[in-house]
């Protein structure tokens, strides 16, 4: 198992990448490699003490996708950048997965164009962890890589996320809900009222019906189906939550489980390839996770069973 990082994305790069990669270390007995991609010098800098050079490898790069660069303007130009290095060794079978922080788009670009998307699948989506008040987790899919959808859009993200909170979320049977604006069947715009029906009719996914907004935290279903649009504006408020919790000193375990270091990053579903994309602002404990979470999807040989459900 080799698992490759851009040490280099991010707004706290390499340090906080490092001190990921070093507690991820220290808590699993990990039989495999981790690439590190970036600046090998300031690297190092950072890995002076540690006892588990057996299990790092450095590539060095001597360039660096900024956050507000074009992301396929940046990854043609700069192919010597961590991002492009790390989707190349993806490409070419030298490592099994790659994570970053770093710019999103570009990560959504060489996701799609570098390793591509599993053969039936039109649109792959991007997930992303939503707390329950029971203390599980549900995944919204999609959350902003496809703003606007059709019908077998949604059902094929319903497929994708049903079989990563089954095989990944260890949830049984997992309840697949679609985001409406009401309960009954037939409520909601077009695109709402065409996907009801595949959704209904289709026997990989153990449908509940319509959910709304207010259903998201209270266990209505595991994995919850919009479009791009919807899906971002649902995140982006729900990361303000910890945020303002923090500011007003509120201390709550549910409230808690807003802070996204607990989860690290998003695994882009529906690539040939564990990709998963962490947020700008991560620190040593998402890295932590978003390495566990490529970990879990390489042992589980989760891609392979996305293969066959699209076969």
């Amino acid at each position: 198992m080799n698992i490759a990082l851009d040490m280099m994305g991010g707004d706290y790069a390499p340090e906080q990448a490092v001190k990921g990669v070093l507690k991820f270390l220290n808590k699993n007995a990990f039989e495999g490699t981790l690439t590190l991609l970036g600046d090998s010098e300031k690297i190092n800098d950072f890995l002076k003490e540690t006892d588990f050079f057996q299990k790092i490898s450095i590539v060095h790069t001597d360039q660096v996708i900024g956050m507000n660069e074009h992301p396929t303007k940046a990854l043609k130009e700069k192919t010597n950048s961590s991002i492009a290095v790390g989707f190349k060794l993806l490409a070419d079978d030298k490592t099994d997965a790659f994570i970053s922080a770093g710019n999103t788009g570009a990560m959504m670009v060489g996701a799609l164009y570098s390793i591509k998307a599993i053969p039936g699948i039109s649109r792959p989506g991007i997930g992303a962890y939503m707390p329950q008040e029971n203390g599980t987790l549900s995944l919204l899919i999609d959350v902003g890589l496809n703003a606007d959808c059709k019908p077998e859009h949604l059902l094929q993200f319903a497929i994708m996320g049903s079989l990563f909170s089954e095989n990944i979320l260890n949830i049984r049977n997992p309840k697949v809900g679609l985001l409406n604006m009401g309960e009954e069947e037939g409520k909601g715009n077009l695109l709402c009222q065409a996907t009801y029906p595949l959704l209904k009719e289709n026997s990989k996914i153990n449908f509940v019906g319509n959910v709304e907004g207010r259903d998201i935290l209270v266990d209505k279903a595991d994995v919850y189906v919009c479009e791009g649009f919807t899906g971002n504006v649902i995140l982006k408020f729900a990361e303000s939550f910890y945020d303002l919790f923090q500011k007003r000193n509120i201390a709550d375990e549910y409230l808690a489980q807003f802070n996204f270091e607990m989860y690290g990053g998003v695994p882009v579903l529906g690539v040939n390839k564990p990709v998963i994309i962490g947020h700008g602002i991560s620190g040593e404990d998402a890295f932590c996770n978003m390495i566990d979470t490529a970990k879990r999807m390489i042992q589980n040989n989760f891609i392979e069973t996305v293969k066959k459900a699209f076969q």
